[in-house]
């Protein structure tokens, strides 16, 4: 009787004990080791600053990214910028063909008076005041002669604009390509980290170059794009603009070109402009 009182308690305390056993037991592992119990449950802080550390702060850290061939895109962006700028002022109808230069100049032809004429294209160089200049020193020689001068000073002048614009489209040409030099920079750099590491490269290790290719690519392809497309709309506007020269140097030589076809057809002609015998 004494033997099966003791067993039937002995085996009430085990059933009782087995699940506090299991619960102390796993409350270390779900804590970790040497972690109380109380602390198993608590959120794990992250500081805010340790996450953002690797990554760029600001675009200018992706700009200077780039290494030297990133560098030198940049002082590609920044003639750009400037050549934009110079041929906004420059390449305009006010400065190309100066107001009431015309209108001033036939006046004078009409009047005869050649000198005054050459003395007011002087007055404001420009492209019109050079075609006209031309025109006005092969007076001697006829309307041909005056023809032929003023297409000359207006091919000479339109080849020197369109040569003017030209390092928009260089600039525009040569940009990707040192984008395309930085990206084979950027990949050489992570094959040759893989091949440090006999392939065992992680993703982190191969980041660095792959980043670099990357960011000169974008580098070259954003000067790129907006340099094209500003020499194209410069060159619209040189064509427009030396068309609208050629056409009013015309109409300044209207007076030439009217006594000298009056003096073919057999009718009195005119006396010299200037004096000139």
């Amino acid at each position: 009787m004494r033997r099966t009182t003791f067993c039937v308690v002995a085996l009430a305390a085990l059933v009782g004990l087995r699940p506090m056993d299991a619960a102390s037991a796993q409350a270390p592992d779900a804590a970790g080791p040497g972690v109380p119990s109380a602390m198993a449950g608590a959120p794990v802080q992250v500081n805010p600053a340790e996450e953002v550390s690797d990554s760029p702060q600001s675009f200018w850290d992706i700009l200077f990214a780039g290494g030297p061939v990133g560098a030198v895109i940049m002082l590609l962006s920044i003639a750009a910028v400037a050549l934009v700028i110079e041929h906004v002022v420059t390449i305009r109808a006010n400065v190309l063909m100066p107001p009431r230069l015309g209108e001033e100049v036939r006046g004078f032809l009409d009047a005869g008076d050649l000198a005054q004429a050459e003395q007011r294209c002087r007055q404001e160089p420009s492209f019109l005041a050079f075609v006209l200049g031309a025109g006005m020193a092969e007076v001697d020689g006829g309307w041909p002669a005056v023809e032929k001068a003023m297409e000359d000073a207006v091919a000479e002048q339109s080849a020197r604009l369109f040569r003017k614009i030209e390092y928009l489209s260089v600039i525009g040409n040569i940009a990707p390509m040192l984008g395309l030099l930085g990206t084979v920079i950027g990949m050489i750099f992570a094959f040759r980290e893989v091949a440090d590491t006999q392939g065992a490269a992680r993703a982190a290790d191969l980041a660095e170059g792959i980043y670099l290719a990357l960011v000169t690519t974008v580098e070259g392809l954003i000067v790129a794009i907006p340099a094209l497309a500003a020499f194209a709309v410069f060159r619209n506007r040189v064509d427009q603009l030396v068309a609208e020269a050629a056409y009013v140097a015309q109409h300044v030589f209207t007076p030439i070109k009217r006594n000298q076809v009056i003096g073919r057809s057999g009718a009195p002609t005119p006396p010299p402009l200037g004096g000139r015998s």
